[in-house]
């Protein structure tokens, strides 16, 4: 049954982005690109001054990424970016293929010919930096080229989850970049992932993000179990 508003209700306009979501995704951002490493303490004091906002909002933004999982917190010392270990890489693609395998499902049932040719223009991004060898421009693209595969789904919610586990595939990229494969090899996987949407093979499409997001596990968890002991 429908509600009617009460007579005389007045409402503030609400901004398009309050000051605690700007800053939430500086700081989101800033986690992503290893600009606030895992395990650095969030000061406070130090984060207000530079980002020149007032404590209330700074809190706001931090606890917001503590439920999101990217800070934690530890009694009576603060708050920490958090550090990822073999077991979370294993997790976040396992959590990664679920997401995507569902957001494939959708794009072959709405548009998948548009959906191609806007990953494609992505796709040619990452093909110019293989070809560079630029890892970094690479990295970029291949994350931008997810959230945009997600965000073809048309789902809301599948876009909002994805958005965390992609700042958190970002940590394990930069933690563990030199393990990733060839930036040829990178590319290819996508061209492949693009050429399935376009044939609208959706038992292929789903394999390909499967091999995609368990190969990426191999590598993470072998180099990590590589890695000399601090």
């Amino acid at each position: 049954m429908a509600v009617e508003m009460p007579e005389g209700l007045t409402l503030d306009p609400v901004s398009r982005q309050s000051t605690a979501s700007v800053i939430a995704g500086l700081l989101r951002r800033a986690i992503m690109e290893g600009t606030l490493p895992p395990g650095t303490q969030m000061g406070e004091a130090a984060l207000a001054a530079q980002l020149n906002v007032s404590r209330g909002p700074l809190r706001e933004a931090m606890q917001r990424l503590v439920q999101e999982g990217l800070l934690r917190s530890e009694l009576h010392r603060g708050l920490f970016v958090i550090e990822l270990g073999a077991d979370d890489f294993l997790d976040i693609y396992v959590a990664r293929a679920a997401v995507e395998a569902a957001a494939a499902r959708l794009i072959l049932r709405r548009d998948p010919e548009g959906t191609a040719e806007r990953l494609g223009e992505v796709h040619a991004e990452m093909v110019k930096a293989a070809k560079r060898r630029d890892r970094k421009a690479l990295s970029d693209a291949d994350l931008r080229f997810h959230e945009l595969f997600v965000a073809e789904s048309g789902s809301g919610r599948l876009r909002r989850m994805s958005g965390t586990l992609l700042v958190e595939t970002r940590i394990c990229m930069t933690a563990l970049e030199r393990k990733y494969p060839t930036p040829a090899e990178l590319a290819d996987e996508h061209g492949a992932i693009i050429a399935a949407i376009r044939a609208g093979a959706e038992d292929k499409l789903l394999a390909l993000i499967d091999t995609h997001m368990s190969d990426a596990v191999d590598r993470l968890e072998t180099h990590a179990d590589a890695e000399p002991d601090s």
